[in-house]
Order: structure tokens, then C-alpha cells, then sequence
């Protein structure tokens, strides 16, 4: 069986098992279990803490998991990222005292407060910057503050926090993280299947089918607005100068063209959603 690593809590774990439960594997009914064998798709979940999982997959013990891209970097594991899953992003930042630093060169010798000291340690000696990590295990914004540390390098949505406490972010973005597939090994047997049913979701989510009648004549002005991942399904319509066109379109431009196919001459617009996808 396939070992798969899944987060078992935070902002990674719902969404986690929602999209294996959209790509066809069995869910755990209790929240608390740990472990769970889905034998009709020959594979086998263990629920593990987000920041574990990278070691146990670089290590051997499971075969493929689900964590964060600044998880996997921080843990220095021997697991690599295999595709990107589109959810739970976050950007990570360095913020200190107003006016004190500017630049990434500012931190060199001064103390940096972090969760992540693996990752943010490799970003500064990258950049050639040795400075003072402090590890710590949550609220980091907090550090400068209580005299723990001069700067601080932390996850960053609108800012407002690291404002609130009195911090501005300066230097360049030590990563732009998401919810990534990881494993050591991507030939091991049953990882491609997964991989093809998580990107069958993905797609799903980004894309809707929009079907629309439409005068012959103007069918390439119509397939020049949607032109489909690949090409748009023409049939004509019975009797009439007119064809049925159907086409796959991203679900966040769906209205835009809906309203460019209209003005055209397209009727009888419908979109409908897409429940899985192999392409």
C-alpha cells in the first residue's frame, strides 16, 4: 500500500482531506484517529503534526505526504516537493523597529527572532548575512517588544499584525509559500495515480464547462474569446445556420466571457461545474 502523510491539525488539515475526499480516498470519520486504511484504493493514511511530516517521508517511513512548502524547507529533510496543491498560502516576511533596518544587509550580527530557523537560516547565508536566530514557537511579533530579539522574520497576510505590534517589514520575501505533495522517491508505485487525482482536482476547482449556441458565422470570433485548454467541441444545430459549442474556462474569468460571448451573438450561455478531471 501507499504510505500517505496527511496534516492531522492548523490550517492545513481540512483542506488536506477535503481534497483527497474529492479525489475518490476514503475519509477518517473519527478527527481523532491517526491511522486509516482505504483498501479500495490500496493506500494508507497516517495523520501526522504538519511539521513532522517532512521528516517522516524524508526518512523513508511513509512514502508520500501533504505539508507547506516552508515546512518541508525549514525541516531539512531528504523529501522533495513534487507538485504544488494551490491552498493555505502564505508570504514570509522580515519586519523590525521603524526606520532601524531597510535593507537585508541591516541584520547582519543582530538577533532574529523565527519559527522557522532552518528556512530563514538558509535564506540569510544565501544572501552572505550571519546573524542571531532565536527559535520560537509562536508569536513571534511579540519578540521585539519583550527585548528577545532586534528583528523578527514571520508569515505575512495583510501585515496588520506585525503593524500592531509596532513593526514595519522591510528587505526582500524570504518565500512565497503553499500546501505542497512531497516525497523522496516519485516512482514509487501508486504516487503517479495520486498525483493525477490531485491535479483532476485542482482543475476542477479552476475550471468550469460553458456551453452556448451560436451563428456558424461567428464561431471563430466566439472560439477566439474561449478558446479551451485545447480546442472547443463544435456540433451544428439541427436546421438552422446556428452550432453548439462547448469549452473548459477558468471558473475566475466565467463571467467576463460570458458577457463577450453575449455581446457577440451567443445564446442559451450555461455553465456547469466540473466534478473531476483527468487530462
Amino acid at each position: 500500500m501507499l504510505r500517505i502523510a496527511v496534516p492531522n491539525k492548523g490550517s492545513l488539515s481540512e483542506t488536506a482531506s477535503e481534497m483527497l475526499k474529492e479525489a475518490g480516498y476514503a475519509g477518517r470519520r473519527d478527527p481523532k484517529a491517526l491511522h486509516l486504511i482505504d483498501e479500495r484504493n490500496g493506500v494508507e493514511f497516517f495523520f501526522l503534526r504538519p511539521r513532522d511530516i517532512a521528516t517522516y517521508v524524508g526518512s523513508g517511513a511513509l512514502d508520500v505526504g501533504i505539508t507547506g512548502r516552508d515546512l518541508l524547507l525549514d525541516s531539512g529533510s531528504e523529501a522533495h516537493e513534487v507538485d504544488a496543491l494551490d491552498f493555505a498560502g502564505s508570504t514570509f516576511r522580515f519586519a523590525g523597529t521603524p526606520g532601524r533596518f531597510s535593507t537585508l544587509q541591516d541584520l547582519e550580527g543582530v538577533r532574529v527572532a523565527t519559527s522557522y530557523p532552518g528556512l530563514v537560516g538558509d535564506f540569510l547565508a544565501g544572501h552572505g548575512v550571519t546573524a542571531t536566530l532565536v527559535k520560537l514557537d509562536g508569536a513571534v511579533e511579540s519578540a521585539v517588544r519583550l527585548g528577545v530579539a532586534d528583528a523578527v522574520a514571520d508569515v505575512v497576510s495583510t501585515g496588520s499584525t506585525l503593524r500592531q505590534a509596532g513593526l514595519e517589514i522591510f528587505g526582500p520575501v524570504i518565500l512565497e509559500s503553499t500546501a505542497v505533495l512531497i516525497a523522496t522517491d516519485e516512482d514509487r508505485a501508486g504516487i503517479d495515480v495520486l498525483r493525477r487525482r490531485l491535479h483532476g482536482v485542482l482543475v476542477a476547482r479552476g475550471y468550469v464547462m460553458l456551453d452556448y449556441d451560436i451563428p456558424t458565422a461567428l464561431v471563430p470570433d466566439a472560439t477566439a474569446i474561449a478558446s479551451g485548454m485545447e480546442s472547443p467541441t463544435v456540433s451544428p444545430l439541427h436546421g438552422r445556420d446556428w452550432s453548439a459549442v462547448r469549452v473548459m474556462i477558468p471558473r475566475s474569468d466565467m463571467n467576463q466571457i460570458m458577457d463577450s460571448l453575449y455581446e457577440l451573438g451567443a445564446r442559451a450561455i450555461l455553465v456547469s461545474s466540473i466534478h473531476a478531471a483527468r487530462l
